[in-house]
């Protein structure tokens, strides 16, 4: 691992920030249902606020990425840091729909699992600067890896502590709640890392962009490109919000009655897997290419989330899911590294930025649709297929798109 020491100090931070964030993210979104739900929300309501939090999570990640290079991207990844702990301490301290709302769309509220805010897209732009460009793809799949890893092990923690807290007199919405505040404490500690970034890790006057150039959302040259990518990235973030983390878990519950604790252990193993995955997928790349390495990854993953809820037994759905997180990150450190690649430098933040955007728009309305599903009793299975069937669709366009594009920057 040869690319370990182009690392620089900025570039170990944000190592330990995402690790720190993915954590927290992973904990929260194995309880969090079962908190609202114990606050009085109904599954439908859960759904909705989901899809509120995505939605508001869209308006705030692109201003802040809009921004970022113009005040500095460690004052935004600070706000962002701060922001997330005031959505934390805001949901633990009320039941009220209306301010869990505004808590939620202002603050920043993972629901999923995954990435949300302005964090990923400001730090891939800073490790793209900071390291050669025959390393970015294996740098990514680690920054990837290291989320993945850091996921399941706040899944498996936010199974546990529930169990703990509520082993003595206290009530299982007190465990829950203690997750939650424990999603504030992240927060806290993720604004302490970031404080730490150097001068370095801002934009040079010499990454400015062309005079006269019109920009749009701070792209110029890149634009068609970038919006292209970005409505395929939005179909597939669309297909997987059916099934966040959060949903998932819930689904476990509703079909066989699995409860916190082994929910946790069972994302713990699949975000582990993802992990893994998504290491491989450097290798991969480096012999077939990033977008062939996105596709026939993916494509096949998809087929496997349509098979969990058509087995019929726990075991087996276990086994299924497992299969399927096994391979199903490939494509995340290999698209990563493709926008950054096809991309100019004084674009990255914007393009990365727009991007994450896209996604969280295609996101935010599955989870209601899918609590819809959920309350109706009947239609409990559809979002897996819905999902696994739209992202399928969004393998096949991008292949047909870009595969015939280059892959590299020159860089390095």
């Amino acid at each position: 691992m040869r690319w370990q020491g182009t690392l620089t100090h900025d570039a170990r931070y944000l190592f330990a920030t995402r690790f720190t964030r993915l954590f927290a993210y992973g904990a929260l979104s194995v309880v969090l249902v079962f908190y609202l739900t114990g606050l009085g929300l109904s599954a439908a309501q859960t759904g909705l606020l989901f899809t509120l939090i995505l939605a508001g999570d869209t308006v705030i990640t692109l201003f802040l990425t809009s921004v970022a290079d113009r005040y500095g991207r460690r004052r935004v990844l600070l706000a962002g840091a701060l922001l997330m702990a005031g959505a934390g301490v805001a949901f633990a301290l009320t039941s009220n729909f209306l301010f869990l709302l505004i808590a939620g769309t202002i603050g920043v509220v993972s629901p999923s699992g995954n990435e949300v805010g302005p964090f990923l897209s400001i730090e891939q732009a800073v490790l793209a600067h900071v390291v050669p460009g025959q390393s970015r793809t294996a740098v990514f799949a680690w920054h990837s890896l290291i989320g993945s890893f850091a996921t399941a092990l706040g899944s498996l923690f936010g199974g546990v502590v529930p169990g703990i807290v509520q082993a003595g007199p206290a009530s299982p919405q007190a465990g829950y709640r203690a997750v939650v505040i424990l999603y504030a404490a992240g927060g806290i500690l993720l604004a302490a890392i970031f404080a730490r970034l150097s001068p370095a890790a801002e934009v040079h006057d010499s990454a400015a962009r062309p005079a006269g150039a019109a920009s749009l959302f701070g792209l110029t040259h890149s634009r068609a490109l970038v919006f292209k990518l970005a409505a395929l990235m939005g179909l597939d973030a669309f297909g997987g919000g059916f099934v966040v983390q959060s949903m998932a878990a819930y689904w476990f519950y509703l079909r066989y009655g699995v409860n916190p604790a082994t929910l946790g252990g069972i994302f713990f193993g699949a975000n582990l897997f993802a992990g893994i995955s998504a290491l491989l997928a450097s290798r991969l790349a480096a012999r077939f290419g990033l977008v062939n390495t996105m596709v026939f990854t993916h494509l096949p993953s998809n087929i496997l989330l349509i098979l969990v809820p058509l087995m019929p037994t726990l075991p087996l759905a276990i086994t299924v899911l497992l299969l399927r997180f096994s391979i199903s990150q490939m494509d995340v450190p290999t698209r990563q590294s493709y926008l950054m690649a096809v991309v100019r430098p004084e674009e990255r933040s914007a393009s990365a930025g727009i991007t994450a955007v896209a996604r969280t728009v295609g996101a935010s309305l599955a989870p209601w649709l899918a609590g819809l599903m959920f309350a109706s009793g009947t239609l409990v299975d559809v979002p897996f297929f819905l999902a696994g069937g739209l992202k399928i669709v969004y393998d096949l366009v991008l292949y047909r798109e870009f595969v015939n594009l280059p892959e590299q920057d020159g860089r390095g």
